[in-house]
C-alpha cells in the first residue's frame, strides 16, 4: 500500500509533468480517440509496436487530472513491453480499479491509483486513455492473427 501523500505527488506531478503527451502524425503509429460523455476527457492515444513490442506510445488532448495522470503513467509503463507483456499490465490494473485481486508489483506508479474505485464518478478517468490503449494494442493482435 503506498502513502497518501506519496499517491498525491505521483498523481500531481504526471498531470502537471505529463510524460509523452504530444500529438504525433506518423502513419506509423496506430491511433484511438476517447472522448467522455460526462466530463472534459477528450484525448487521442497513439501506440507505435515494432516486432510485437511496443517502441512508443503518446497521448494529445484535454484531460482531467485523474486521467491525464493514469495516461502518462501508463505511457512509461508500457514502453518497451511486447504487447502481451502491456495487455496484461492493464489487466492488473484493471483488477485494482475493479477492487479485485492484482500484482501491485507489475504497476509501480500506477499504484497511485489504488483507492481510485472508492471514486466511482472519477473511474472513468482513470481508465479512458488505458482502455485507448488497450483497444489499440487488441486490434493489433486481432490484425496479425
Amino acid at each position: 500500500m503506498m502513502d497518501e501523500l506519496l499517491k498525491r505527488d505521483i498523481i500531481l506531478d504526471h498531470y502537471q509533468n505529463p510524460r509523452n503527451k504530444r500529438e504525433v502524425n506518423d502513419g506509423s503509429y496506430l491511433k484511438n480517440h476517447m472522448a467522455a460523455d460526462s466530463c472534459i476527457d477528450d484525448i487521442t492515444v497513439y501506440v507505435k509496436i515494432v516486432d510485437d513490442k511496443i517502441e512508443d506510445i503518446a497521448f494529445d488532448g484535454v484531460g482531467c487530472t485523474i486521467s491525464t495522470a493514469s495516461t502518462s503513467i501508463m505511457t512509461e509503463l508500457l514502453t518497451e513491453k511486447t504487447v502481451d507483456e502491456a495487455l496484461a499490465i492493464i489487466g492488473e490494473y484493471e483488477k485494482m480499479i475493479a477492487e479485485e485481486d492484482f500484482d501491485a508489483d507489475k504497476l509501480a506508479e500506477a499504484n497511485a491509483f489504488d483507492t481510485l474505485s472508492k471514486q466511482a464518478n472519477r473511474i472513468k478517468c482513470g481508465l479512458i486513455g488505458i482502455e485507448g490503449i488497450k483497444e489499440l494494442l487488441e486490434r493489433y493482435k486481432d490484425g496479425k492473427q
